[in-house]
């Protein structure tokens, strides 16, 4: 590198794109920690003893992925079907349903699990829709939007593709709730819904485009010298 003689132009496009890769990279380790930390504290909540639910509204970012029970009736008069594939790839619902809380603090929204395409109608599965007073142990989950090539909701037809939370109290009759509870592993009789379908799925690619960054940084630190290099053969001979 003795008597490198850096050039003008090529320098002042370099240096600040450089500068740009480098704090993108450390953007994603950054990322990467607070996307280990909160994977972390999701199963540890999944793993924890669940604790009774609390009356009113709950907080949607302090609840969401804890253990809870709640007892209560169901009212199979009003379920929802959501589209869904279970675990393994099947085509069916996720069965969303009101209990009435025996605590008499109004109703809870139940993800109660997942049944198959030919199981929708709730004649076919008669001895799931269980009546009395039921506890449910399973996690608080909060709703989610309408996602790209989603289509559109079709309350009129009972067929869901995303959890617009107030949409499904809408046709439910009941006050619009701020989290639901998807029920655990438990078995129903008859064996629909099959519950327990709650999973940590976060996506974490942010070591992969933290490598991606600083290795384009590399790349051009390199191109550029490379450039410097070979310019000043030029000049040499």
């Amino acid at each position: 590198m003795s008597g490198f003689r850096p050039a003008f132009w090529p320098t002042v496009m370099t240096v600040p794109a450089v500068l740009a890769m480098i704090a993108l990279g450390s953007w994603q380790v950054y990322r990467l920690d607070w996307k280990l930390n909160l994977i972390a504290q999701m199963e540890a909540q999944l793993a924890a003893a669940p604790v009774p639910l609390p009356a009113g509204p709950v907080d949607p970012e302090t609840w969401d992925y804890r253990r809870v029970t709640v007892s209560g009736t169901f009212d199979h008069a009003k379920e929802v079907h959501m589209v869904s594939h279970s675990h393994r790839g099947n085509l069916g619902y996720h069965i969303y349903t009101p209990l009435n809380r025996d605590d008499g603090d109004g109703v809870v929204l139940v993800n109660r699990g997942w049944v198959p395409r030919d199981n929708k109608d709730p004649a076919t599965r008669a001895d799931g829709q269980v009546g009395g007073s039921v506890v449910v142990d399973g996690i608080v989950r909060k709703g989610w939007g309408q996602a790209s090539f989603v289509p559109d909701n079709d309350p009129a037809k009972n067929v869901w593709f995303f959890a617009d939370l107030p949409a499904i109290a809408k046709t439910m009759d009941i006050d619009p709730p701020t989290v639901y509870v998807a029920a655990g592993p438990d078995p129903n009789p008859g064996g629909y819904p099959l519950g327990g379908q709650t999973r940590v799925t976060l996506r974490n690619n942010h070591l992969a485009y933290a490598i991606t960054w600083y290795g384009l940084a590399a790349a051009l630190v390199a191109i550029y010298i490379l450039w410097h290099r070979s310019r000043r053969k030029r000049a040499v001979v």
